[in-house]
């Protein structure tokens, strides 16, 4: 479990094939303190930490062939710049939402506004792929980052970026085509399936 609350960006320095999975080698500030078997987020998606180099600082996780076609995993690059967060702490203050850490699709940066000391972002995404829902107002995650949604309609939605979260996430790096990892809001997700389920219902 995850709040959205980006920690640091880690780097990608390697990148391994090994028959359908991927092994991804990264390099973050904090990789003298991680374990194997610790579940981190990168852009939002939950990875097990299978080996570390403390000395380095680096550490590998690996993706299966079902999170390579469902993330934006397939187009990291050895340089890429990937949010990370480390799973939540419970003696804290919850700063975000709640966040799974599982991606329920990618989305595609469409525009970038320049607010004259913020940005404002608008991304698409496939309205088909249920689960699909945002809310004016509401949650979602991008990229692992927790977002409150600004505009909203089928297919689209917009979020606003302060400068403070535009230099330390990778939204720095988006640009019009740039794709995201996306994960809409669990209690949304669970509210639009009861609905689905009694509309069926109401047919028979």
């Amino acid at each position: 479990m995850f709040t959205g609350i980006i920690e640091t960006t880690a780097k990608v320095v390697k990148i391994e094939k090994e028959n359908t999975n991927y092994h991804f080698t990264l390099e973050v500030p904090f990789g003298d303190e991680l374990a194997i078997d610790q579940s981190m987020a990168h852009d939002g998606c939950c990875l097990t930490v299978v080996k570390v180099d403390k000395e380095k600082k680096q550490y590998v996780v690996t993706a299966m062939d079902e999170t390579m076609l469902k993330t934006n995993l397939s187009t990291w690059k050895v340089g890429t710049e990937v949010n990370v967060e480390r799973s939540m702490r419970m003696d804290g203050r919850f700063d975000g939402h709640i966040v799974q850490g599982h991606v329920d699709q990618t989305a595609t940066c469409t525009k970038v506004v320049d607010d004259n000391g913020s940005w404002r972002f608008y991304f698409s995404y496939d309205a088909k792929n249920a689960p699909s829902i945002t809310v004016p107002k509401g949650s979602i995650s991008i990229n692992g980052v927790s977002l409150t949604v600004v505009d909203s309609e089928p297919g689209m939605f917009s979020v606003a970026i302060i400068p403070y979260t535009y230099q330390v996430t990778n939204f720095h790096n988006f640009r019009e085509g740039t794709v995201v990892n996306i994960e809409f809001d669990v209690f949304g997700k669970y509210v639009q399936r009861l609905l689905e389920q009694y509309m069926a219902a109401q047919k028979q």
